[in-house]
């Protein structure tokens, strides 16, 4: 629904307030509520009520440790002021770790605590003048004894030009003239997977599909025609690729401009996408948009039930990760956002990736799946450390396609796997074994064995047999030989925070010069750090003079060396002029989606 417009809100003080809400109980609503209060943004603190009816003895509450990224974050590090009352009278919380608290008590028991939040991105949460962005697993504690239970969150006093949005129930409540923007989900988890956005926005329904689809878009640098467009044609060329539609109403949550972060979070009904300018906007969709079927239904064993306290591996997100790329790819080109040359960039892009880490020799794309955790080390994230599931998974899935059409002389592709896996695990609510049904789906959907295209390629590191197999797509793939400049130190950057020399190359021009890890990089060029230094590097020259004021520990000094030089190898993949009746026929039903007999011509 769209809600109505703000009103004034009404003048009474803030304690009586915050009382009248933390009372406010709806009818028929759920049995565990929250509360969050935004009404000092420019503290970024969320004021958080958490209210456990039906409580005997004691309450265990916790707090996530990680939620979007497959990273452990501790999100109870930014909780501060944690109180408890059992009915009127205050108690004790007692911290068992550093996630956990028990509050003794029996009936109502009430908890309230702060928590800072000001980081940019679909992964974080962010309280300050111009919005709130919350994932709700990043401010919530819950209780596990009773995390089945439907819940109720309400934000009570927000801005008087603010209004809220998201994907969970929703609902405006009022007690006078003060608005409180209601939430329900049938179970913690379903809440924390619908992330809210409350401030100035633009909130508009795409047209012709049902269920409804909306788009909540707060930012600037964005044209709303084009961002339409292309929402469009991504949900309807997603929503006919698997027939038919798993929700009752998705929204887009979109955030646009400098201060927007990058990337986006896929959730069971929602994303949350934050791009620089909407010209980006078209790839991070394809690839959300698509996880509503490959990862939040289509979903291995391995990541089921959630367990939030620790670290929850996988071998599966080649296929979760990779292989939603490569239909993002193919949903820009099928949908027409890209022609086919833009399709033939971006596969040569990856492969090009793939093949320039040495850590692509050693480690498979089941094991890059398992070592997602370490990501957030810098040194892990370097080519010689690893490669990317992303990356590995989505030529992974192009290859499998390709094999899978040449198999069926193109009566049967990767698309039917996607829709196999989907009736058989997603509809009936079943998780799949990681890589094992995968492989079992697309024998089952070719008619022969792929064991052992699976354990060479998936489970383990032989090189990917571009030629052989692109040239059954009528592809053919090149080398280019090109020298590109170097920077010889990697920069770490926490958000809104400074940026700091995490890794220098030795022997490096930039070590040469004295600089050390460490190091705060004060200004670049006597300007500010590029926010994407690869987007500078590549405006950039092999011997390009580079100048540095940086701080270390409390001194600050001058640096100045010429950035250095890499030679790389270029894979471009293009189309065999030479390429025969079948393999042009597998060309085009992979771009444009279809399958058919090769006799059968359009």
């Amino acid at each position: 629904m769209i809600f109505s417009s703000a009103r004034s809100r009404l003048l009474i003080p803030a304690g009586l307030f915050l009382l009248f809400i933390l009372t406010f109980s709806p009818s028929g609503r759920a049995t565990i509520q929250y509360t969050v209060l935004v009404d000092h943004p420019e503290k970024h603190l969320f004021r958080v009520t958490m209210t456990i009816p039906d409580v005997t003895g004691e309450v265990i509450v916790r707090m996530p440790a990680w939620n979007a990224l497959y990273q452990i974050r501790d999100f109870s590090s930014h909780v501060q002021e944690v109180e408890a009352f059992a009915g009127s009278q205050k108690t004790f919380p007692e911290k068992l770790d550093k996630q956990t608290w028990r509050i003794k008590g029996t009936g109502t028991i009430k908890i309230s605590y702060a928590t800072f939040w000001d980081e940019v991105g679909p992964f974080a949460s962010q309280l300050n003048a111009e919005h709130a962005f919350i994932n709700p697993a990043m401010i919530l504690m819950y209780m596990p004894e009773r995390r089945g239970e439907a819940v109720h969150l309400t934000l009570p006093d927000v801005p008087a030009e603010w209004r809220a949005t998201g994907a969970s129930m929703q609902s405006i409540e009022w007690a006078g003239s003060v608005r409180i923007f209601g939430f329900d989900a049938a179970s913690y988890d379903a809440l924390v997977d619908a992330p809210i956005e409350a401030g100035e926005f633009e909130k508009f329904q795409l047209a012709g599909f049902k269920p409804e689809i909306w788009v909540v878009i707060h930012g600037d640098n964005w044209n709303k025609k084009h961002v339409e467009d292309d929402l469009r044609r991504i949900c309807k060329y997603e929503l006919k690729l698997m027939g038919g539609v798993p929700f009752e109403r998705y929204t887009f949550i979109i955030h646009v401009g400098k201060g927007a972060g990058g990337g986006g979070m896929e959730h069971a009904n929602s994303t949350a996408i934050g791009v620089y300018s909407d010209e980006y906007l078209p790839g991070v969709a394809a690839h959300e948009f698509f996880h509503l079927w490959n990862v939040k239904r289509i979903r291995p064993a391995s990541l089921e039930p959630i367990d939030d306290t620790k670290e929850q591996y996988t071998r599966a997100l080649w296929f979760a990760e990779g292989v939603t790329n490569t239909y993002g790819s193919y949903c820009l080109v099928r949908s027409g956002i890209w022609n086919k040359d833009q399709f033939y960039a971006d596969l040569s892009e990856q492969i090009t990736e793939l093949e320039s880490r040495p850590a692509n020799r050693w480690q498979s794309a089941e094991q890059s799946s398992l070592d997602a955790w370490l990501e957030k080390y810098p040194l892990y994230n370097q080519p010689e450390y690893s490669v990317s599931y992303y990356t590995k998974g989505q030529v992974l899935g192009n290859l499998l396609d390709t094999l899978i059409r040449d198999r069926t002389g193109n009566e049967k592709s990767l698309d039917d796997v996607m829709r196999a896996l989907n009736t058989n695990f997603a509809k009936p609510g079943k998780t799949y074994r990681d890589s094992l049904d995968v492989q079992l789906t697309a024998e089952s959907v070719a008619g022969g064995s792929f064991a052992e295209f699976f354990a060479k390629y998936v489970a383990g590191t032989e090189p990917f047999p571009y030629q052989s197999i692109l040239a059954m797509a009528g592809l053919a793939l090149r080398t280019v030989e090109r020298r590109r400049p170097a920077l010889g130190f990697i920069l770490e950057h926490e958000p809104n925070g400074p940026f700091v020399v995490s890794t220098v190359v030795s022997e490096g021009m930039a070590a040469r010069a004295g600089l050390r890890a460490g190091d705060t990089v004060l200004t670049w060029n006597g300007g500010e750090v590029p926010r994407r230094i690869d987007r500078w590097l590549q405006e950039q020259k092999p011997s390009d003079v580079l100048k540095l004021r940086i701080r270390r520990e409390d001194k600050e000094m001058a640096l100045e060396f010429r950035l250095g030089e890499i030679k790389e190898t270029l894979y471009v993949v293009g189309e065999d002029s030479h390429a025969g009746e079948k393999a042009r026929h597998i060309r085009e039903g992979i771009l444009r989606g279809e399958t058919s007999a090769v006799t059968a011509r359009r």
